[in-house]
């Protein structure tokens, strides 16, 4: 009964570990860029937009242009929030590749 009870304990201090990171991905700040910087954006742990600047001289091009830079800076930064938030979960699961989104089952 002991080694059920040390797991249990080990469980509950993993999924303790495992909270915390989430936490602290939702903190961190990814950002992502298009055409050489002609437009850039940031985005927070969870996904939420911060911010979007586009240059002056992005702004001469068509809208559709703009558009694509803008669809194009926000996947890099997502791809650039993956990669984080992989690290930060990796610091705490011993690189175990587990989703952030892992729940324990209790």
């Amino acid at each position: 009964m002991t080694n059920f009870a040390d797991m249990l304990s080990k469980a509950k201090a993993m999924q303790d570990k495992m909270k915390e990171a989430q936490e602290r991905i939702k903190k961190i700040e990814a950002e992502g860029e298009a055409g050489g910087n002609l437009v850039k954006i940031i985005l927070t742990g969870d996904y939420e937009l911060k911010s979007i600047v586009i240059s002056e001289q992005a702004k001469e091009e068509k809208q559709e242009i703009i558009n694509d830079l803008i669809i194009a800076a926000y996947n890099n930064a997502k791809e650039n929030l993956k990669k984080k938030s992989a690290e930060e979960l990796a610091k705490v699961t011993g690189g175990l590749d587990l989703p952030s989104d892992f729940k324990l089952p209790f």
